[in-house]
């Protein structure tokens, strides 16, 4: 099977694999509808505030892995189909590598954000994302620093929102510094994608960022959203 092939195969299952809402459906085995309450998003953010912290643990590790697994496949079986083709892995091949991994990369993400399950209607794709960043090596460290980043800001302000748009200005900087030799050139195709996805986390985050605005932002505890369905006001 060639280089190509694999990559359509695998395109069309990370586009799957991401597309589980893996928030919503532990929101149903809880019997709610997460898309009822709350923020009414399917991620893993709103399931912590529905559900309570171990269903938000859960949705928030499952949507992680299902962005790891499909990357961290395509990364190994495509380097390996490359080669075996005797692909020139100079600048242009390696550029045609990291294009198709990005691809891989792109779909999962596209998967949560419009999951054919749930009518096209999905989450941000914040904890998916990270998964896929970190199966992809050159943007590995520049995640987990990032993730760190996310916590602090978390612990410090309690929003959500504001700890992913900061972590992943963080992220681009981050990643921008490290691979500044190679941005620009082999690793041109993540370039852009890194790009892209912190300009489409920020867009997603805009109806957040109104909510900012107006003071009505839920905080992940101690905020009004945090109360679970069936409590008492």
């Amino acid at each position: 099977m060639t280089a190509v092939l694999i990559t359509l195969a695998m395109l069309v299952a990370a586009y799957l694999l991401g597309s589980i809402p893996f928030g919503w459906l532990l929101g149903k085995a809880r019997g709610v509808d997460i898309r009822a309450h709350g923020s009414r998003n399917i991620g893993a953010t709103n399931c912590w505030r529905v559900c309570g912290w171990p269903y938000g643990l859960a949705a928030f590790v499952l949507d992680v892995a299902k962005g790891f697994a499909p990357v961290a496949a395509a990364v190994a079986w495509l380097e390996a189909a490359f080669q075996s083709q005797q692909v020139d892995m100079d600048c242009g091949g390696t550029m045609y590598l990291w294009l198709a991994v990005v691809l891989v990369a792109a779909a999962a993400i596209t998967g949560h954000v419009f999951p054919v399950w749930l009518k096209f209607k999905g989450g941000k794709a914040v904890a998916t994302s990270l998964g896929v960043l970190l199966a992809m090596p050159m943007l590995r460290w520049p995640a987990l620093a990032a993730f760190g980043v996310w916590i602090v800001v978390v612990l410090i302000t309690r929003y959500v929102s504001v700890a992913s748009s900061v972590a992943a200005i963080a992220f681009a900087a981050g990643y921008l510094w490290l691979e500044r030799g190679e941005a620009w050139n082999a690793c041109l195709p993540v370039t852009v994608f890194v790009v892209l996805l912190v300009a489409i986390v920020l867009v997603r985050h805009r109806t957040n960022y109104a909510r900012l605005m107006k003071g009505t932002e839920s905080k992940l505890w101690g905020g009004k959203a945090s109360r679970r369905p069936g409590q008492d006001p």
